[in-house]
């Protein structure tokens, strides 16, 4: 039986299939609905029309959500934020200028970074650093995208963004450091259950008295030489009041009254 093959043919008034053909399974065909929207006011009706949109473009929303997993969130954590960025796109968003999709996505992405940028942060690093971290790791992406590619030197690197090594080699050191470790974390050197607390030196006791010493210098340098003295012996070779009265000549006592006259005007002099 011949075959007509004129019915193979596409017509010449229908639309090309490419033109039909959507890029995503994910993009329903919502234009009447945004189109209604605009013209309605605040109230139920408008509530009712904006809940259908953003459940119609919620499984879109939840596949760019999907492009950031395994980069340190929960993804249920990235698929809330991915709707709150597809609820401000449903809300802004002006029929007339286009298509939805080519607004949105671009609105729920920025939405997702700026949740990286902000808030995984254990520490808050500068934004130019987390730029870095950014060039960084989609350079070493794309240069590692062909089957077999070795890791990228950080040559290879600069030369692929145009920074410099100094900062590539800051993107990497912030690509390592997106959360930070408890001190209580053992290390990895080895067996003998040293933490990262151990690795810390300890507070100097001296510290604690370096203020109070220069400040007790001019007092010091302002007393007669015969209280100096008496205060060197008593406080820095801890000689007793009775050593020293034998040692000058004079009573007990007297070096008593002497070391808590000269301590008052140090002090004294110390407060101003």
């Amino acid at each position: 039986m011949p075959i007509d093959m004129s019915t193979s043919r596409p017509s010449a008034s229908a639309p090309a299939t490419a033109q039909l053909r959507r890029t995503h399974a994910d993009a329903p065909d919502t234009m009447s609905r945004f189109a209604r929207l605009v013209t309605l006011e605040e109230g139920p009706e408008r509530d009712a029309v904006r809940d259908e949109l953003v459940t119609a473009w919620l499984p879109m929303a939840h596949r760019i959500a999907g492009r950031f997993r395994d980069r340190g969130e929960a993804i249920e954590d990235l698929r809330q934020v991915a709707a709150l960025g597809l609820v401000k796109a449903v809300d802004r968003f002006d029929p007339e200028r286009g298509a939805f999709e080519s607004y949105a996505v671009p609105t729920i992405t920025g939405e997702i970074k700026r949740h990286f940028r902000d808030r995984m942060w254990a520490l808050r690093v500068p934004r130019r650093v987390q730029e870095l971290r950014n060039k960084v790791r989609v350079a070493r992406r794309e240069l590692t995208q062909n089957p077999g590619a070795s890791e990228p030197s950080v040559a290879d690197i600069a030369t692929h963004t145009g920074l410099t090594e100094d900062e590539v080699n800051a993107g990497l050191e912030a690509l390592e450091s997106f959360s930070t470790l408890s001190l209580d974390a053992e290390t990895s050197a080895g067996d003998d259950g040293y933490s990262l607390a151990d690795t810390l030196g300890d507070s100097d006791s001296s510290f604690d008295v370096v203020v109070d010493r220069e400040s007790a210098k001019e007092g010091l340098r302002r007393l007669p030489e015969r209280e100096r003295a008496i205060l060197y012996m008593r406080f820095f070779e801890d000689m007793t009041q009775s050593r020293i009265a034998d040692q000058l000549g004079i009573s007990q006592m007297h070096v008593s009254r002497l070391i808590s006259r000269s301590c008052e005007r140090v002090r004294q002099e110390a407060l101003r």
